[in-house]
């Protein structure tokens, strides 16, 4: 599937989302709340900047190490194993998939928060683990299988973590 298609997906689910929510909420008594908006606001802020920092750690490993000779900038021609990718095999995605989250707690909507962004996230693990597992498969072969069979999808390992969200001092 194309960036720009998976790019235009992003967009649709995380606009259509929060439109389809926030028409549905108008009458909520929680979304009329401040004080809710105020705690999902910061909430969100927390979430989106995880989001952005388990986003960024992948691709600084992938930009430094993905690359060789004169590619397309977003474009990978080595399996990168190391960093941040020898503990999970999707960063930048796993932090992306916290998008729809941190939206609907910025934004304040019960029902993003509760129904729609949690179906969005498993819409994307699920789009993760079937296309982008094939594509990566199709480029790299037996050495994406040998990796794959040692370091998982998603880790929640303390170290792995750390390695995810906190910026490096690199």
């Amino acid at each position: 599937m194309s960036k720009a298609i998976r790019i235009i997906l992003w967009l649709i689910l995380l606009v259509g989302g929060a439109w389809y929510s926030i028409s549905k909420d108008l009458d909520n008594p929680l979304f009329n709340s401040i004080w809710f908006h105020l705690v999902t606001l910061v909430l969100g802020l927390v979430v989106t900047k995880l989001a952005f920092n388990a986003a960024g750690a992948g691709g600084r490993e992938l930009a430094k190490r993905g690359r060789v000779g004169d590619i397309p900038r977003l474009e990978t021609n080595k399996l990168v194993t190391s960093g941040i990718y020898s503990c999970l095999r999707h960063p930048m995605l796993f932090g992306l998939t916290l998008l729809p989250l941190g939206l609907a707690l910025i934004i304040g909507s019960p029902t993003f928060i509760t129904i729609v962004a949690p179906l969005e996230m498993l819409f994307i693990i699920f789009m993760v683990a079937v296309f982008e597992e094939m594509e990566i498969y199709k480029k790299f072969g037996d050495d994406y299988l040998e990796y794959k069979s040692k370091v998982p999808m998603v880790s929640f390992k303390k170290d792995c973590l750390k390695k995810l969200f906190l910026k490096s001092k690199e």
